[in-house]
């Protein structure tokens, strides 16, 4: 199976009736990993590659009050890793981060989306190769969808002068998040010698 290309739903695998357990602490900021959270937060979701480097990135800014990995973006209920593995879900790890909006902002959020990795390689990111590593922003609202077609705009122009190529990052509506095994939250806190392949291109937003 060529895991460069999206599964259509037809050829999805069978959604699971159970849900992932979600450990009630994140391990890092101490706070709920599924709320409830203070009214004035909101939640943005990211796609960059391997989640475990990602999540680190995110947790790491201020104004972020929680995050968590997980799979979005695809067909499969309730997908655990090893079915985002075989290509199969149509979903690509991703990150959910819960931010308080009176510190930070989802702009600040997405400049460090775009810096953070390299929005241009399609269905990989670095050396990981597959579906489940593609670029996405899945928007919540219209204010975050148009401030990330606007940034894509800006990020692209600033690739293009340096010689980059096009972005291929996903822009789409948030569905359900599908939270990941225990085991991958807040992995680089539990292994801080484990895999990161975040990377970015080294061009400014």
């Amino acid at each position: 199976m060529d895991k460069s290309v999206l599964v259509t739903k037809d050829q999805a695998l069978p959604h699971r009736e159970q849900k992932m357990p979600v450990a009630k602490k994140h391990t890092v900021l101490g706070n709920n990993m599924e709320g409830p959270w203070p009214t004035h937060s909101q939640k943005a979701y990211f796609a960059m590659g391997c989640f475990w480097g990602v999540e680190k990135m995110l947790w790491q800014l201020p104004g972020v009050y929680c995050t968590a990995v997980g799979y979005m973006g695809g067909h499969t209920k309730n997908a655990t890793y090893e079915d985002i593995c075989t290509g199969q879900t149509a979903h690509t790890e991703t990150v959910m981060v819960v931010y308080n909006q009176e510190i930070t902002d989802f702009w600040t959020l997405l400049e460090a989306f775009w810096q953070g990795h390299n929005p241009t390689q399609g269905m990989s990111q670095g050396n990981d190769q597959g579906t489940q590593y593609r670029s996405a922003i899945f928007w919540v609202d219209d204010m975050q969808k148009m401030f990330a077609e606007k940034s894509r705009g800006l990020y692209q122009t600033n690739l293009t002068k340096a010689g980059q190529g096009k972005i291929t990052t996903e822009i789409k509506k948030a569905r359900e998040f599908y939270f990941a095994e225990d085991a991958h939250q807040q992995y680089l806190d539990k292994n801080p010698n484990g895999y990161c392949g975040l990377a970015g291109t080294g061009v400014a937003f």
